[in-house]
């Protein structure tokens, strides 16, 4: 039993030199930044059929590790999407836009593989209906093509917006009435 005991605290001394007292090199973490490109200009003002308005505080944004220069997070285009209906007859229910980044040579530019489409969903934000006249704001936060951060590359951005249009109408009903007395 003498031998057994011996050899279990022979282990354990060996496990606690090998594991418990080597030294390991200290792992520092990477630092991330944000990495921000302007787009130019950063504000513009947009028409598409019955709708106006302005798409502003254009930037792109990745996020890369300091010194290796990794991408850490992939470029995504943010900004501010403000809508008017001017119809004076028709309600628009927005339903969705689809971004594309159009190249130098009018040919759109790719998402890599593994990237979502870049789309403007409307309904989560509650204001996906315009009345005649009036406006509505979206934020903008989609994916951006790493081959359109080189220098030349894009030439345009192009948004889609698919809306239905609605006859609005507002009339008066008149009904007549009296008001008994009162008990």
């Amino acid at each position: 039993m003498a031998k057994w005991a011996d050899g279990t605290v022979l282990v354990a001394a060996v496990a606690v030199m090998a594991l418990g007292c080597a030294q390991r090199p200290s792992a520092t973490a990477a630092t991330v930044e944000d990495k921000v490109y302007t787009v130019t200009p950063a504000s513009v003002t947009v028409k598409a059929g019955i709708m106006t308005g302005e798409v502003t505080e254009l930037k792109v944004m990745e996020r890369v590790e300091q010194g290796s220069n990794r991408v850490v997070s992939p470029a995504k285009l943010t900004g501010t999407l403000r809508l008017k209906n001017t119809s004076a007859n028709q309600t628009v229910r927005l339903v969705t836009g689809k971004i594309l980044y159009i190249g130098a040579q009018g040919q759109p530019i790719e998402l890599e593989a593994s990237r979502n489409e870049p789309v403007v969903k409307f309904t989560t934000y509650g204001n996906e209906r315009l009345d005649p006249g009036q406006d509505g704001t979206q934020s903008l936060d989609v994916e951006f093509p790493a081959e359109a951060l080189k220098a030349k590359k894009l030439k345009e951005i192009r948004l889609e917006l698919a809306y239905i249009p609605s006859p609005y109408r507002e009339e008066s009903i008149n009904f007549t009435v009296s008001i008994g007395a009162g008990k």
